[in-house]
């Protein structure tokens, strides 16, 4: 069934190959460029992104294209500026956008705090125009704003979440969820790679194999690498059970297979320091330490990368620290992916209190590691 959506430009191919994605030079020298989704238009998404982008400092960093629905976009501005006058938005009649139109029985239907199927496919067509774009050299990174799975689903999308449709659309099969926080007392950069992601806990142990910690532990090396310059990265990973099993007291994964393999690991990256299975209620005291230090750790102290084994191991300690600063990135995409570590908060959109801290870092993370990737050379790409 075709779209009744349309963007103001020509779009692209619903899934172009991502060997279209353009290749930059040390030579060019040129600023990074970054589109940034609005996300479900009946979430916070707009307001954060208006907040963002109200700091001209983003401008001398990265050309910056807000895309979405501008009628929509144009609806929460004007809300939010009579809810609070006092908030700094950008206008966005000043922004650099792409208009993606929908029929206006459909932005009629979109109801602000609610999302729904209207909403939802708002979202989904921004977000694959995104990529589609990206895909095809327009821009160098993506900075998504929160959308709803249950819009999307309403709508006839079945994925879990956008890393699924970022991954589908660049024809990616490796990739990772990497939560990273930089501490504003000292500017400490705390990096976790989830192993496991969205499933069951009691899923968790027959999910974990040898192969999956091997494809996440070769993305964490590679990321540290290539797009935070770590050539000779410290790297922590998690036990499963309690004390790590406690010698198979508490459970024998760890002794079955887990250190084994991360013997075999630590041959295959001589050059990278490996240590583990870290017990899990331990793993975190050192970067909890980094974190709220006055001064940055010293060699030693802390890790460049923590690998959690599943979602709530890794992502309670990083909200504990970072509630409001930490970034989703996809690592093994061919661009860059940043997020802001939030929901769309339907029970705050377009009251003027949504916190934008979370999508200035993602912002920033952005234009960090896109502007590492254009200093590398076109075949390290």
């Amino acid at each position: 069934m075709p779209s009744v959506f349309s963007t103001a430009s020509p779009s692209a191919p619903a899934f172009p190959p991502f060997t279209h994605l353009a290749k930059s030079t040390p030579s060019q020298r040129r600023k990074p460029r970054i589109v940034m989704t609005l996300g479900d238009p009946a979430g916070i998404g707009p307001e954060v992104v208006l907040k963002t982008l109200s700091s001209k400092s983003f401008e001398q960093m990265a050309e910056i294209t807000v895309i979405g629905n501008r009628t929509l976009l144009q609806n929460a501005y004007t809300q939010l500026q009579a809810t609070n006058p006092d908030i700094d938005l950008a206008d966005p009649d000043t922004l650099n956008f792409i208009d993606i139109s929908a029929p206006k029985a459909v932005t009629s239907s979109v109801i602000v705090g609610q999302g729904n199927s209207s909403s939802g496919e708002i979202a989904f067509q921004t977000l694959q125009s995104a990529i589609a774009r990206t895909i095809e050299g327009q821009f160098d990174g993506i900075v998504t704003a929160p959308i709803a799975k249950s819009a999307w689903l309403a709508a006839g999308h079945h994925y879990p979440g956008q890393t699924e449709l970022l991954a589908e659309m660049s024809q990616t099969e490796r990739f990772g969820m990497l939560f990273v926080a930089k501490s504003p007392r000292n500017g400490w950069s705390l990096r976790t790679l989830l192993a496991t992601t969205h499933i069951p806990l009691q899923a968790v142990p027959e999910t974990l194999t040898p192969a999956l910690m091997t494809l996440k532990l070769e993305l964490l090396v590679s990321c540290l690498e290539r797009d935070f310059g770590l050539k000779k990265a410290s790297i922590a990973i998690s036990g499963l059970n309690p004390h790590s099993g406690e010698q198979g007291q508490l459970g024998t994964e760890e002794q079955d297979w887990l250190i084994p393999w991360m013997q075999t690991q630590q041959q295959r990256f001589p050059h990278i320091q490996i240590e583990g299975p870290v017990p899990p209620d331990t793993l975190w005291v050192q970067p909890g330490l980094a974190w709220h230090s006055e001064t940055p750790p010293a060699k030693g102290r802390a890790h460049d990368g923590y690998l959690a084994l599943y979602h709530d191991q890794g992502l309670i300690p990083v909200k504990l620290l970072a509630f409001d600063l930490a970034v989703n990135t996809t690592i093994g995409l061919p661009f860059i992916r940043t997020s802001p570590d939030h929901g769309t908060a339907f029970n705050i959109a377009g009251k003027g209190i949504a916190r934008s801290q979370s999508t200035e870092a993602a912002l920033e993370l952005a234009v960090e590691l896109t502007t590492q990737r254009l200093l590398q050379p076109a075949h390290q790409i």
